[in-house]
């Protein structure tokens, strides 16, 4: 998938906001909270790391192209990274950021989730 691609998947989620930091790293929010956080080599995603909950963390966490992200996993938070698509496909990927934007908008106090229309 190449990063375009990627950060257009991102974008069309509602009240996404996306900021390169970090070294050159494409960090998507929601509500200001990290959901996905992805680097590039020349255009093509080269990694993506993205919240689970702690049963996917567990199962995830041992298949192969994929390992807890280092900077949150090692903090207690259950994030995978994804290196390569031995087992998880760009389309999966995309699922799976699609679930950690939603987790991650679930955790936002009530009124973040008000002001971004996100409770019935």
């Amino acid at each position: 998938m190449t990063l375009d691609e990627f950060n257009a998947f991102c974008g069309a989620l509602p009240h996404s906001t996306h900021v390169v930091q970090w070294r050159g790293a494409h960090v998507w929010k929601i509500g200001g909270k990290v959901y996905v956080i992805a680097r590039d080599q020349d255009g093509v995603l080269s990694s993506a790391s993205f919240k689970v909950t702690w049963m996917g963390f567990d199962i995830l966490k041992e298949q192969p192209g994929l390992q807890g992200a280092s900077h949150l996993a090692s903090r207690g938070m259950s994030w995978i990274q994804r290196m390569t698509d031995e087992t998880m496909s760009d389309a999966e990927l995309l699922t799976y950021i699609r679930d950690s934007y939603t987790l991650v908008g679930r955790g936002l106090t009530k009124k973040k989730q008000r002001e971004l229309g996100l409770l019935d």
